[in-house]
């Protein structure tokens, strides 16, 4: 293996171990946050906000999605799209009901 290689490998390693630390670091944030003085409201989102940070640290360093952008894109447009749509079906059923 060329010493290229080697610094390649080094520099990734480096940025897993980084990953790592802050999936630690946001773990150990989690647990503290559950034995906080809050609301169940306050305390739902502070775990979710930190779970969705922890998520998109797995998917784009682990997963490899971080060079991904095209087909990230792509599958938010269509996760909205299937959102929109259901949103406004029942919607289409209600009207298609009172309209009887």
């Amino acid at each position: 293996m060329s010493d290229h290689d080697h610094g390649h490998i080094e520099e990734h390693i480096k940025v897993y171990l980084t990953v790592f630390g802050a999936l630690a670091v946001l773990t150990l944030l989690t647990v503290s946050a559950s034995y906080m003085d809050v609301s169940n409201t306050e305390a739902i989102f502070l775990a979710l906000s930190i779970a969705t940070v922890k998520a998109s640290l797995v998917a784009g360093y682990f997963m490899h999605l971080i060079t991904e952008r095209q087909t990230i894109i792509y599958i938010l447009c269509l996760t909205f799209l299937f959102f929109l749509v259901c949103m406004f079906l029942p919607l289409i059923t209600i009207i298609d009901h009172t309209a009887l």
